[in-house]
């Protein structure tokens, strides 16, 4: 399985920098992915909802350390040239991503 894309979608929070959305060997598409930076330094987020008891469950993730790795990789490499391109990224799902901060 490869990372065949990836879209940043810039945000002006202190904590959460961008949301990210991946697609995998071109056929299969996860939303939702967040880069945040923590106390510990900055990581990504997996897509997850509330759940009842206002805890929180990833919808989609990895399920080893390599696909992991992998996964932040190529999404952080992308949000550094969004940085360099000082582009604004945005796009009709704008709206979704604001509901799900």
């Amino acid at each position: 399985m490869q990372v065949t894309d990836v879209k940043i979608y810039l945000r002006e929070n202190d904590k959460l920098k961008a949301f990210a959305t991946i697609t995998l060997d071109d056929c299969f598409v996860i939303r939702g992915l967040k880069i945040i930076e923590g106390n510990k330094g900055r990581f990504v987020a997996m897509p997850s909802m509330r759940k009842k008891d206002g805890t929180f469950q990833d919808i989609a993730h990895p399920i080893n350390n390599e696909t992991r790795m992998m996964i932040e990789e190529m999404v952080f490499n992308a949000y550094e040239e969004a940085l360099a391109s000082g582009e604004q990224t945005t796009d009709e799902t704008d709206e979704a991503h604001e509901e799900m901060e």
